[in-house]
């Protein structure tokens, strides 16, 4: 039987979050309120090493990401769902071999630094809507492009052959 609470926790479950490792370098976006203006937002990015990652995929799921500001090492826990998140990138993946890098919390300067791996910019933000046939165009445009400089390159070799 499906509990009331079992939907609305389901309901409130963001979808297409980015696969957020310990060993990554994230950059979180977070929509906070202002207090000076009623019913105004800013935006605040909290850029760090992610160390832990716990409780699954679920409601409760949360990662933790340290950083140092002014030489104080700061660490913050952010549920996973957390609407005031809006979003995520991964800049950077590092090579660990633990689930959980507390042992950064000692490390300084040269110590502190960590194999990286190649990432490809993977960001989460917030789906926009947009139309399915402009995204249909964009993909086939470069295709063509690419035809026509094929084509191009061929005959200037085909005249060099003829000259000798």
């Amino acid at each position: 039987m499906t509990n009331k609470l079992d939907i609305f926790n389901k309901s409130q479950l963001k979808q297409n979050i980015p696969d957020i490792r310990p060993g990554d370098i994230v950059r979180v976006h977070l929509n906070l309120p202002e207090k000076t203006k009623a019913g105004s937002q800013r935006t605040q990015v909290f850029e760090g090493l992610v160390i832990a990652r716990k409780h699954g995929k679920g409601s409760n799921a949360t990662f933790t990401v340290r950083k140092i500001s002014l030489g104080v090492g700061v660490e913050r826990i952010f549920p996973l769902h957390c609407p005031t998140i809006f979003k995520i990138e991964v800049v950077k993946r590092s090579k660990v071999r633990r689930a959980k890098l507390y042992y950064m919390r000692e490390r300084r300067g040269k110590k502190a630094r960590m194999k990286t791996k190649e990432l490809l910019g993977v960001e989460w933000e917030e789906p926009k809507e947009k139309p399915v046939e402009e995204a249909g165009k964009k993909e086939e445009e470069p295709k063509k492009e690419k035809k026509e400089a094929e084509s191009k390159e061929e005959k200037p070799k085909e005249e060099k052959t003829e000259n000798k």
